[in-house]
């Protein structure tokens, strides 16, 4: 009887990527980690570093360093790898230095063999992974971006801080580009199952809760963070390391990715950030939620942002 042991590859070995291992390794989502950079001392020193956590853990977590050629028996490819945006630049303005950086890594993992899930970090991430898509010829359901899966969690922190409640206590996710351009359907928002415009209604001293400010603070307190810390790492890592666990877990999981879509809402061939269903396929289906005519309109705003700079490396 054979054993089959789940094996996670990082390629970048920065601080997301760092982190990125750290989450899977402390959570015991996979069997064996490895970890792969063009600076092969850095990874290195990470690998080390890791290695030292397992004695106080409750599972033992094999981490290692690898090159391309040993991708291909993964389960699962995160590329973290990509080019930060500089001061007064948007993800998006990062474009060209991420498509030079992902054809580089992606051509040698196909080449290996790698027949697995990529999960997709880097920036901007809906085109990066619409371009590995196409790149890969790996199955749609295959090829993930974390789209506006940490947009959504920073979403439910700004609610939970607003009602005093537990932000695993509200439902809702924001839609479209992991950018400036993103959209929350509010009709869908809920805090304990009640919707957050019917709280709003029936509380007087929620009267001054500005819903359009909460999204320009989710859009834009990565850039926040940037300018404080010099770097995001510990939300987006422990966000891929969940889409990791609902693939490998086979968990039905609902999380906002990034994802190609193929008539959802309305849309064609673009990949953008929409709940989707997360299993051991990858995402086994979209959840097109039902939108109202506000909603929709910004949703498709946001997804022609997306396609005007998609089209611009397709």
């Amino acid at each position: 009887m054979t054993i089959n042991r789940s094996k996670v590859v990082i390629v970048g070995a920065g601080m997301v990527g760092s982190s990125t291992a750290f989450s899977l390794i402390t959570q015991g989502i996979c069997d064996e980690v490895m970890i792969i950079d063009i600076n092969r001392d850095k990874a290195r020193g990470e690998v080390m570093d890791l290695c030292h956590c397992v004695e106080y853990l409750n599972r033992n977590v094999k981490v290692t360093q690898g090159s391309y050629e040993d991708c291909g028996d993964a389960d699962i490819v995160v590329i973290t790898a990509g080019a930060p945006p500089k001061t007064g630049q948007s993800r998006l303005d990062t474009l060209e230095l991420s498509i030079g950086i992902a054809k580089s890594i992606v051509t040698p993992i196909m080449e290996a063999g790698f027949s697995g899930h990529f999960i997709v970090v880097s920036n901007p991430v809906d085109i990066v992974a619409h371009y590995i898509y196409k790149l890969s010829g790996l199955p749609k359901n295959q090829v993930i971006g974390t789209g506006t899966a940490m947009d959504s969690a920073r979403l439910k922190h700004f609610i939970g801080d607003i009602f005093n409640v537990d932000p695993r206590s509200v439902q809702g996710y924001t839609m479209g580009e992991h950018g400036d351009s993103q959209m929350c359907p509010w009709s869908h928002v809920t805090v304990g199952g009640k919707r957050i415009t019917d709280i709003l209604e029936d509380n007087k001293e929620y009267a001054n809760v500005d819903l359009d400010e909460i999204v320009q603070r989710v859009t834009r307190v990565g850039f926040d963070i940037l300018n404080i810390k010099g770097t995001t790492c510990y939300g987006i890592a422990t966000t891929a390391a969940g889409l990791i666990k609902a693939i490998l877990n086979d968990e039905n999981k609902i999380i906002p990715v990034s994802t190609l879509l193929e008539g959802e809402f309305g849309e064609y061939d673009v990949f953008c950030g929409v709940p989707a269903i997360l299993n051991r396929s990858g995402v086994k289906d979209v959840v097109e939620v039902h939108l109202t005519e506000e909603e929709l309109a910004k949703f498709k705003n946001s997804v022609s942002v997306i396609r005007e700079y998609t089209n611009k490396v397709l």
